[in-house]
């Protein structure tokens, strides 16, 4: 199956710009980055995809083994990139996906220059020292309300995520999270919040953004400087955006970040 058509990857810009590459989060696809991806499009060769199993990809291709762990995510993104052909790659990851970007900087370091964290968890739950957001009780709970009722879950977690004062971006999160199968749902949501990659990131080893929101309940502010903390050489940034999802609600916010990161020294060059 050819990897295009299974992620439906999309390309715009131009040819010869480096390459950015866009990576959606739980429960989205590659349209939430609508309001970002086309700011880039004058000097950079953008690429936007939807995960197996969410948006327009090949519901076929979903093989709970393989994307059993946020590994099979990152094997894609790797594969992906090596069919366009791309080098020098600007990775940018929102949410789990700022994680899977960091397995796939592992996995293939050739292929990414950068990467840019858009709301980064390495791991949800609460641990000794760390602070993750959530307790084991909350995580056990939020994935049984998953299993018991998809479209009540979606419709709860919609504004929690999204953040207050946001109704209609609300109502298209929630929308989204409906969109997706419920047994794939169920699956990636287990493989999400359980998931622990403290460990991988002292291995980062391109220029590394991390864009922390401000009053983010999915990732709060102190994971977002652990995360800076553990990623060698890596820039922090604090947006005035709040809730999880800055790209549509702060989109300018958001673009001139990541843009005024990109024409500094740091992440124009490979560390």
């Amino acid at each position: 199956m050819s990897v295009v058509l299974r992620n439906r990857v999309r390309i715009s810009g131009v040819p010869t710009g480096r390459p950015i590459l866009f990576a959606h989060g739980f429960g989205c696809d590659q349209t939430m980055w609508r309001l970002v991806a086309p700011a880039f499009e004058a000097d950079h060769r953008v690429v936007l995809f939807d995960h197996v199993g969410a948006g327009g990809s090949d519901l076929s291709a979903y093989d709970p083994a393989r994307y059993g762990s946020l590994q099979g995510y990152a094997d894609d993104l790797v594969q992906i990139c090596r069919e366009l052909d791309l080098s020098d790659v600007v990775l940018v990851g929102h949410s789990v996906s700022a994680m899977i970007g960091v397995l796939a900087v592992r996995a293939a370091p050739e292929l990414f220059g950068a990467l840019v964290m858009v709301g980064p968890n390495p791991r949800y739950v609460d641990d000794g020292d760390y602070t993750g957001g959530f307790t084991r009780a909350d995580i056990a709970g939020l994935l049984d309300s998953l299993d018991a009722n998809h479209l009540g879950w979606s419709a709860a977690m919609a504004p929690v995520i999204m953040g207050p004062g946001q109704p209609e971006l609300t109502e298209e999160l929630t929308n989204s999270f409906c969109r997706t199968d419920p047994d794939i749902a169920r699956q990636f949501a287990r493989v999400t919040f359980l998931s622990d990659n403290r460990a991988d990131l002292p291995a980062v080893s391109v220029p590394t953004l991390v864009l922390q929101c401000s009053d983010d309940a999915i990732a709060p502010d102190a994971v977002g400087r652990f995360v800076h903390e553990q990623v060698p050489g890596s820039t922090f940034v604090q947006l005035a955006a709040t809730g999880h999802c800055p790209h549509l609600s702060a989109p300018e916010e958001t673009v001139e970040a990541i843009r005024a990161w990109l024409r500094e020294p740091a992440g124009r060059v490979r560390a």
